[in-house]
């Protein structure tokens, strides 16, 4: 996102940024700067949901790599909401880290549905939340087991049941990372909207 991760909102607030240079967060042509603006009103959005139903949210992420949590720890006072983060990456970590079942790693590879699912349970249980977050995919340059560079499985899990949601984005290996997780955040809050 070539610097931009430490514009914060749209107060027009100066900040700085990863490179040590001065900027608004109005100065929003930058379509990195406005994506990344855009997260944040909506892990925002998150925050205050959850903060109003006193809920917490953990999350287990492959593809964005620890995005999705850089996201939900941006605003103060996010630890009364975020348990944790579980960053699984390889495929052998899904299982021992997340408990994602080797049996269903072996039979469908780490993109896939029963795997987001498993991902969500596994980050709400293991970091004690009332909501868990799993992310799957592929973000590219090339196909992974088949599965095309793009496709994404986002799943939201409660105690009572996991909504899982199967995304196709476009774009570079930054903006399908990022696009998956502003999908997370979105399908979080609906799910909080429901209740």
């Amino acid at each position: 996102m070539r610097g931009a991760g430490l514009v914060r909102g749209t107060d027009g607030g100066e900040r700085m940024t990863a490179g040590g240079e001065r900027m608004t967060a109005t100065q929003g042509s930058d379509p990195c700067v406005r994506e990344w603006n855009s997260a944040l009103r909506l892990a925002d959005l998150v925050h205050g949901r959850l903060v109003e139903v006193g809920h917490t949210v953990a999350v287990a992420e492959s593809l964005t790599g620890g995005l999705i949590s850089v996201l939900l720890t941006e605003a103060p006072g996010t630890t009364v909401t975020f348990r944790g983060g579980l960053v699984v990456y390889a495929t052998d970590l899904k299982h021992f880290v997340a408990g994602v079942r080797l049996g269903d790693l072996e039979e469908h590879g780490p993109v896939h549905s029963a795997v987001a699912e498993q991902l969500a349970s596994g980050a709400r249980e293991r970091l004690a939340a009332d909501y868990g977050i799993g992310v799957t995919g592929v973000a590219g340059p090339g196909a992974q087991n088949e599965r095309p560079v793009g496709e994404v499985l986002i799943a939201i899990g409660t105690e009572a049941e996991t909504v899982v949601s199967e995304h196709h984005f476009d774009g570079n290996r930054s903006e399908i990372r990022m696009k998956t997780a502003q999908a997370a955040l979105a399908d979080l809050l609906r799910v909080l909207g429901a209740r």
